[in-house]
């Protein structure tokens, strides 16, 4: 069931990625509030699947700059 709500998911990229054709992220909404993550280059790739706390707990500690890039 998930491949199919994958195949029908609409991707976008990631605001951060930037137009330079690197390292790009794309992102899906899905059912139950859970979000497709994958690699642009790569759309036939594989995907992680967050759950809605996951993704959440994530877009957290990205605003309150938990992450060192």
């Amino acid at each position: 069931m998930i491949d199919e709500e994958l195949s029908g998911a609409t991707w976008r990229k990631a605001t951060a990625s930037g137009g330079t054709g690197g390292n790009c992220v794309e992102v899906a909404p899905l059912s139950g509030g859970r979000v497709g993550v994958r690699h642009s280059q790569h759309p036939d790739g594989p995907v992680l699947v967050y759950t809605k706390a996951e993704w959440d707990a994530f877009r957290d500690g990205m605003s309150k700059g938990e992450f060192d890039f």
